[in-house]
Order: structure tokens, then sequence, then C-alpha cells
């Protein structure tokens, strides 16, 4: 009788254990993940920044520059759930403006070269950090759809992840 308490206790300690691990890995994907969405909002705040800064540097033409900073300032004023439809328009706004490298500021301009590459960078940055949080994204929630998780509850409130879907293409001239 006494081996068969110990038995059955050293299984319930072995499943604890296993639950706990679960649990923990569960929280290190959901707090990846909020670190991963941070992330991408603070490139997205960057990309529009350099958009903004070369659009009213006088680099470019009245045209592009209206559009750019129009595009750049509704990207950063939109509420989180119109967050991707923003963000297509600045992408798609900087694709129209920069398809090709006759869209670049005048190569002599130093200044104006430097913020391309900033808005360039800042670009790449962008779909960068789209693809690692989906990937986060689709990690946790193959994670959290797992039988165990679900018989043992281990997601608790949290909201099931989403994935950002944008248009985050980088204009041909940004090309390297």
């Amino acid at each position: 009788m006494t081996e068969m308490l110990m038995l059955a206790l050293v299984l319930l300690a072995v499943g604890a254990l296993v639950v706990s691990w679960s649990a923990s890995r569960l929280d290190h994907l959901h707090t990846r993940l909020e670190r991963m969405d941070a992330t991408l909002d603070a490139e997205l705040l960057r990309r529009s920044a350099a958009t903004l800064e070369l659009a009213t540097s006088g680099a470019l033409d009245p045209a592009t520059a209206l559009v750019l900073a129009d595009a750049a300032h509704q990207a950063r004023r939109v509420p989180r759930d119109q967050r991707e439809e923003a963000e297509s328009a600045l992408t798609e706004a900087l694709i129209v403006a920069f398809d090709s490298p006759e869209g670049l500021p005048a190569a002599g301009e130093e200044w104006a070269a430097e913020m391309v590459a900033d808005l360039a960078a800042g670009s790449r940055r962008v779909q960068t950090a789209r693809r690692l949080y989906n990937g986060t994204v689709t990690v946790t929630r193959n994670r959290r759809r797992s039988r165990f998780v679900r018989v043992f509850h281990l997601a608790g409130r949290a909201p099931m992840p989403e994935a950002i879907e944008f248009d985050d293409r980088v204009p041909a001239a940004f090309q390297r």
C-alpha cells in the first residue's frame, strides 16, 4: 500500500511539473509576443517619422511630398484596429513615390540621401518586425491549440493572438 501511495505521489509530482512547465512556456510565448508587438509598433513609428521628415524636407516634388506626408500622418493617428489599412496605404504611397530611382532626390543632396537611406532601412525593419511578430503568433496559436493546453486551461483568459497583415513591400529604389 505504501508503494502505491509513493507511486501516486511521484506521478502527481511529475504531472504537476509538466503542467507547470507548459504553463511557463506558454507565458513565455505571450511575453515574447508582447515584446514583438512593441518592436513592430516602434518600427512603424520610425518609418512614418522618417517618411514625414523626408516629405517636409523640401527634397521631393510638392505633390509627392504631400501624398507621403498625408499617408505617414494617417499611419500615426489611426486607432490600433485600423492600423493595417493605414500602414498598407503608407507602403503603397512609398511604392508609388520610390518605385524607380527617378523618384529619389538628386544625388548631390547628401542630407536628402541620408534621409532616404533612413527611410529605406526603416522599411526593411518594418518588414522584418512584422514577419517575426507573425511567426511568434503562429507558434503561440499552435501551442494554445494543443489538447494539453486546452484541457488544463493553461492560456487562462488571454485572447488568442492574431497575425498582423498589411502590405510591407520595400520600394524598388530602396533595394540594396
